[in-house]
């Protein structure tokens, strides 16, 4: 049918008729909330590369996990700066780690919000880097030996779900190996299945201090110039046991979230990074962007390109805006 028969615009006339035939909505429900708490401090102290965001203090943690539930957001995604690091990264299998008195706590506090843990070692190694070295490279067997006990202390702690970020060679094998040995056979794994060494996750270091004291990532994070090679990443970490697939960056790699939802039937999280917040809250500070349309723009593209789960610093802002309506 052609004009003037067809007329597309007949359903854009109004905001009631946009909304009723909207393809893809945006709701509270699909977002993780990602926290940053430390042991270093005793008050928050503002992430100066991210705009809203704060390194928290545990009681301070506290406070704004009952916060992000009250706006509806069902789950939080942890990361923990520790009073000392070491080059193992060993500090982060304490039973009193930073990590593990926080989930204690808000589960404690807050016992219907979702908890989920950041499994990694960059946070605490001394050197940055996402495992363990020997002879100036990342030994992979190693690394994945501790990501597990990790994992696992996560889990006696009261985590709901461990999120391995390494990008190591069978992590997420070995981490369900060691969950069903210790007994916690219910603790979901949501793998950052396709993690890309982007230049997006600069704030995210400054946030967590952990940038690299030399080299950089491209020996274990992924090239930005392949897709097929995600798929096959995400193939098999499916085989080893991940119940979530996770794609981050999420906005410069909305074709790799559509294309893992296509192919695979677990749920796909997108991870809408640190580099991709701070540009919209620049935009914002320079006038030249409504952050409430641009987010919600950004954050609906990445849901239309077939994410289930969106982790998002932007979330309590979007909860706010949806409960406006």
């Amino acid at each position: 049918m052609s004009f003037p028969e067809h007329r597309s615009r007949r359903l854009r006339g109004s905001a009631a008729m946009r909304r009723l035939i909207a393809e893809t909505h945006l709701a509270v429900s699909d977002f993780i909330y990602p926290m940053f708490i430390s042991e270093r401090i005793t008050k928050p102290v503002p992430v100066e590369s991210m705009p809203g965001m704060y390194n928290l203090p545990l009681d301070n943690a506290i406070d704004e996990a009952v916060r992000v539930y009250e706006l509806g957001i069902p789950a939080v995604l942890l990361f923990g700066i520790p009073a000392e690091k070491d080059a193992d990264g060993s500090v982060s299998l304490r039973a009193d780690g930073i990590i593990q008195q926080a989930v204690a706590r808000i589960k404690s506090n807050v016992p219907e919000l979702l908890v989920v843990t950041d499994v990694c070692l960059c946070e605490y190694t001394e050197h940055g880097h996402c495992g363990i070295i020997r002879e100036n490279d990342i030994d992979n067997d190693a690394t994945i030996d501790v990501l597990a006990q990790q994992a696992v202390s996560h889990a006696k702690a009261g985590a709901d779900m461990v999120a391995p970020s390494d990008m190591m060679d069978g992590r997420v094998g070995k981490i369900r190996s060691a969950l069903d040995s210790a007994g916690f056979t219910s603790v979901p794994i949501m793998s950052y299945a396709a993690k890309y060494c982007s230049a997006f996750y600069g704030p995210f270091r400054d946030a967590a201090g952990s940038a690299p004291k030399f080299g950089d990532r491209q020996t274990y994070q992924m090239d930005i110039a392949n897709s097929r090679e995600a798929l096959k990443e995400i193939a098999q970490d499916i085989e080893e046991g991940a119940d979530i697939v996770m794609v981050k960056p999420a906005l410069a790699y909305l074709d790799i979230i559509h294309q893992a939802k296509q192919k695979f039937d677990v749920p796909v999280a997108a991870y809408n990074v640190s580099g991709e917040y701070t540009m919209v809250k620049l935009a914002v500070e320079k006038n030249i962007a409504d952050e409430r349309r641009l987010t919600l723009e950004i954050l609906t593209a990445i849901k239309r390109a077939g994410a289930d789960i969106i982790i998002s610093y932007h979330a309590p802002d979007v909860a706010k805006w949806l409960a406006e309506g």
